[in-house]
């Protein structure tokens, strides 16, 4: 997966995931691009972590599926994921689907960060 779909980077001590998913995402590409991510979330153990998702325009099932695994990922390795950036259609598609109860959800970058930390 290249990596014009995701960035990571560091800020303060947490872990920052940007994502860049285009409104069609090939479904090879997305199975690799979850593959990555959890590679690169399981090689960091119980650490915090921030996944901004102010660049994604893809709202389905593959994204829901890659937010829980994610999670599911970093908490039982005894870390912590905070949400930021999204979008009203993936905030409606997390609230529809009861999930948005399952994650920590910030408007800001900044804030999420803060919270990451807690």
């Amino acid at each position: 997966m290249p990596d014009r779909h995701y960035k990571l980077s560091e800020e303060q001590g947490v872990h920052v995931m940007e994502l860049t998913l285009p409104i069609v995402v090939d479904p090879a590409d997305f199975d690799k691009l979850n593959e990555t991510i959890g590679d690169a979330t399981d090689s960091a153990g119980g650490e915090r972590w921030v996944l901004d998702l102010r660049q994604v325009e893809y709202v389905g099932s593959a994204l829901l599926g890659l937010l829980v695994n994610l999670r599911q990922r970093i908490k039982s390795g005894g870390g912590r994921l905070v949400l930021c950036g999204l979008s009203d259609q993936v905030s409606k598609a997390l609230q529809t689907c009861s999930l948005h109860n399952l994650f920590t959800i910030t408007a800001s970058r900044a804030d999420a960060v803060k919270s990451a930390r807690r």
